[in-house]
């Protein structure tokens, strides 16, 4: 049964303040409340539309209300067979077998659930394992790179899970090798590019026990399918209180900073110092003004004027920029924050919780939504890190599934612009290694970028880095003016696929594991970014 569902409802006005152009502008919200049906757990599109939809779910039963893009909801109950597990800790989202639909997981009390939508979106098949896993966060991401998305669980009384996609949809359990702590404490991964090397890091905040247990970790993305545990070198190693964190460019410098939740005690502000580590700014950032505490973080730039906000448990806190936040926002959003999504394309971050739906107003402030749709990376681009460029500076965002603790929100990736005008470029770094560059696209739309459709490298050539031989055997030297100490170089094929990525150690490059031809190479050092083409023998 369908039923189309208006904005006519039920509206009321909720103001937080005048809604303002430019920085700062404090956030009105109107409400429409919805009759769903069980747990409300997602905002993110479940059919390939692109447009934002509310899921609920049931044992039986998943509650779509699919947004129509002239306005309003459409709502379907699709029946399921019964679920071993339901969400009761969180529901993670993704299309992990490439059919065009998106898929479910389901974490549960004593083990995981996949609901894995058919051919023709109508319909779900139930996958349970019978291992016991006490879940908390879940995510999709691809673990191994391999182009397929994979399913990872935090598991809070032994060590963490994960299953890993043949590439047909079938899902191999693995327990081990991604925080290992024998009782758990696992409650909120998050994965992130931290060090800017290309690849999906993922950092777990922890929670409950002794110290060892509630210590938070921060596992680095080796490139060959392994991780490195290094929550102490980088500065990250915190045995505080804390269900969740918000990751994002806080500062828009470039890398990313995170915001760390108390779920007991005092929150914390991390600035990266692009080096990939650490360095706590919590005094003077104005975030202690915020003193209630939760489960519940996440990042989002709600007045869209192009500097990223962090939601916590209800309260937004509005960013300046610089790693400092004004005009705190509380109980914006009616008990947890919910997910977080555009529920009526207007290019608004909005959010759901509680059979509400809070639509954020339009302050005048500009906007761009992009799509990704992956070709040799996994089809909805997780994982990808999205540069925007315009006069005002850079914004980067990394493609994620599963943020907070417990919702799953959009997958779309979403920029404000504040007074901007124009944009400059939109690249994205595809997990495969490919590169898309999109130049002046307009404001205030949604964009949609296919992998492989705007390769841009030839942009990047540059004539002072001198390599050695050219053509190359089994060693590739570099020579430039400028030091290179410890830069991240990648080597691409001629159709822009990565084929080599690592830290520069000395100035020589070991290339003898390449095939014959013609390749480019990109050294990323200090923040800067220089590309030249070699041919190897």
């Amino acid at each position: 049964m369908k039923k189309l569902i208006l904005s006519a409802i039920l509206c009321c006005l909720f103001s937080f303040g005048n809604a303002q152009n430019g920085v700062n502008g404090t956030l009105n919200f109107t409400t429409e409340s919805i009759a769903t049906v069980g747990s409300e757990r997602g905002v993110v599109d479940m059919n390939g539309d692109f447009l934002d939809d509310i899921v609920c779910i049931q044992s039986t039963n998943v509650n779509i209300f699919y947004q129509q893009s002239g306005g309003g909801f459409v709502e379907a109950n699709i029946t399921t067979t019964e679920a071993d597990y339901n969400p009761s800790w969180s529901m993670a989202a993704a299309d992990f077998d490439a059919n065009g639909y998106t898929d479910l997981l389901y974490g549960g009390g004593n083990g995981v659930t996949f609901m894995k939508a058919n051919d023709t979106g109508d319909g779900f098949t139930e996958i349970s394992g019978s291992e016991y896993v006490f879940s908390q966060r879940s995510n999709f991401i691809d673990i191994n790179n391999d182009g397929h998305l994979d399913a990872f669980v935090c598991h809070d009384v032994e060590p963490n899970v994960y299953y890993i996609n043949d590439g047909s949809g079938n899902l191999e359990f693995i327990q081990g090798g991604l925080g290992d702590y024998p009782s758990g404490g696992n409650y909120g991964s998050v994965w992130i590019d931290y060090d800017n090397d290309r690849d999906m890091d993922m950092f777990i905040a922890k929670c409950g026990g002794e110290v060892p247990r509630r210590t938070n970790q921060m596992h680095r993305n080796n490139g060959d399918g392994t991780y490195t545990e290094v929550g102490d070198e980088v500065g990250l190693a915190d045995p505080m209180q804390t269900w969740s964190s918000a990751w994002g460019d806080f500062d828009n410098d470039g890398d990313m900073d995170v915001f760390i939740g108390a779920s007991s005690g005092e929150h914390k502000l991390m600035r990266n110092n692009g080096d990939s580590t650490f360095t706590d700014v919590t005094s003077g950032s104005g975030i202690g003004v915020v003193t209630a505490t939760g489960i519940e973080n996440a990042p989002a730039d709600f007045n869209n004027d192009g500097f990223l906000d962090i939601a916590s448990n209800g309260n937004i806190l509005l960013g300046n920029g610089d790693l400092t936040f004004g005009n705190v926002q509380f109980g914006v959003i009616s008990g947890e924050n919910g997910p977080f999504g555009d529920l009526n394309n207007d290019g608004f971050i909005d959010a759901f919780n509680n059979e509400t739906i809070y639509y954020n107003t339009p302050n005048g402030n500009n906007w761009l939504t992009i799509n990704t749709v992956g070709t040799e990376s996994n089809i909805n681009g997780i994982g990808a890190r999205v540069e925007l460029l315009t006069a005002s500076g850079t914004q980067i965002r990394d493609v994620r599934s599963g943020e907070g603790f417990r919702f799953m929100s959009t997958l779309n990736t979403h920029f404000g612009l504040g007074a901007d005008t124009e944009i400059i470029s939109v690249t994205v770094y595809w997990p495969s290694g490919l590169i898309d560059r999109v130049d002046n696209p307009n404001i205030n739309e949604t964009l949609t970028i296919i992998e492989g459709t705007f390769l841009g490298l030839e942009d990047y050539l540059v004539n002072d880095l001198i390599l050695y031989p050219n053509p190359a055997e089994d060693v590739l030297n570099l020579n430039r003016k400028t030091g290179l100490e410890d830069a991240l170089i990648t080597v691409f094929d001629i159709t822009g696929k990565r084929v080599l990525n690592e830290r520069l150690k000395g100035t020589s490059i070991d290339v003898s594991g390449l095939n014959a031809g013609s390749y480019i190479l990109r050294v990323v050092n200090n923040g800067a970014t220089i590309t030249q083409k070699f041919i190897k023998k």
